[in-house]
């Protein structure tokens, strides 16, 4: 019984923990996209993924057709 007891708050304490956690993340990221100019970042991030994308996915393509 204890044992179960000890489990439960443990399993609650992670939840928890993991909640704050994710609150912070989007609180830190709402700050950053309402004061930086982050789309100028963002849209060249996007271009430089664009290629390997691509090409992933392609190689991907090749491999189902393959088949």
């Amino acid at each position: 019984m204890a044992d179960e007891i000890k489990a439960n708050g443990s399993k609650a304490m992670s939840m928890i923990f993991k909640v704050i956690l994710g609150l912070a993340f989007l609180a830190v990221a709402a700050y950053l996209l309402i004061t930086r100019r982050w789309w100028e970042h963002s849209w060249l991030v996007i271009k430089g993924c664009a290629g390997p994308f691509l090409v992933l996915a392609g190689i991907i393509t090749l491999a189902i057709a393959k088949e």
